[in-house]
């Protein structure tokens, strides 16, 4: 299986590096993990006041925007074999 470009960048911004054994969905699967623990620290972060519930909202919405691929069905992460 070999990695779109986009895909294997995307992945490396966020801390996920890809093997020629990982599947997209084990690579997925680890990317939603560090999503997660973005989400965790951003709850943790308004609980101890440093963000408005006000801005909570703004906050968790451009969290979600930085993780596009995580909507991009799996199919779509693989170059075309053949």
């Amino acid at each position: 299986m070999r990695l779109r470009p986009p895909v294997r960048e995307a992945l490396l911004r966020h801390g996920v590096e890809a093997s020629e054994a990982d599947t997209p969905a084990d690579l997925r699967e680890r990317l939603n993990d560090r999503y997660l623990e973005e989400v965790r620290r951003l709850k943790a972060r308004r609980r101890a006041g440093e963000i408005a519930p006000r801005d909570y909202a703004g906050h968790a919405q451009a969290l979600k925007e930085g993780y596009p691929l995580l909507g991009l069905p799996l199919p779509e992460w693989a170059e075309p074999e053949g």
